[in-house]
């Protein structure tokens, strides 16, 4: 009788055991997944705002074409600028974790950025073509864009960064590393955003 107790109650201990291991590693394997997906949405909604970026332009090169069509190499410039970024809006999540495919994204995306603000500068010698209402329409909405690109990369990146803690901690990491889940790329100001121009509108 004592033998049979003393077996339960070992084999009590042992499940136990187990279901505290096993809450344990489900309840972190989950709340990995829960913290890739939130990282998979704020990638989403960056790459939105870049499409809505990139639809805008062609509307705007052409504006601009109307009013100061001898700045060709400027608006050559943010055509090509905008065709190379054209391939690089939708890249795969996998990409958040190569840090070499990501930088390559970021730098095409601020080589369009930074075209767009040398096209908006040079529109300033042109008064026509700054009150022109579909300009100033077109403006607005490049603008409006770029402050909702700023604030969606932002949100980007803290979700990373929790994220990326989370799965560095110990023993969470151990369980990341088992299921092949890797630390997510930072978008970074670009050396061009330290001394950018500013611009009166």
């Amino acid at each position: 009788m004592k033998s049979l107790k003393k077996v339960l109650i070992t084999v009590g201990i042992i499940l136990a055991v187990i279901f505290i291991i096993y809450s344990f590693f489900a309840g972190t394997y989950n709340s990995i997944v829960a913290k890739d997906e939130e990282i998979n949405s704020q990638w989403a909604q960056v790459q939105n705002q870049y499409q809505r970026r990139l639809d805008l332009i062609p509307n705007l090169v052409s504006t601009v074409k109307g009013y100061a069509s001898h700045e060709s190499e400027l608006l050559t410039a943010v055509t090509e600028a905008r065709s190379r970024a054209g391939g690089l809006v939708k890249i795969d999540a996998e990409a958040l974790e190569d840090p070499e495919t990501f930088k390559k994204y970021q730098q095409v995306q601020d080589s369009l950025s930074s075209s767009l603000q040398r096209l908006l500068a040079v529109t300033e010698s042109y008064p026509e073509l700054k009150a022109n209402e579909n300009f100033l329409e077109l403006q607005s909405q490049i603008e409006g864009t770029e402050n909702r690109i700023a604030v969606e990369r932002k949100r980007y990146n803290d979700a990373a960064k929790e994220y990326n803690i989370y799965i560095r901690q110990f023993p969470k990491s151990i369980i990341a590393n088992m299921n092949g889940f890797r630390a997510k790329s930072y978008f970074e100001a670009s050396a061009e955003a330290q001394s950018a121009p500013k611009v009166e509108f």
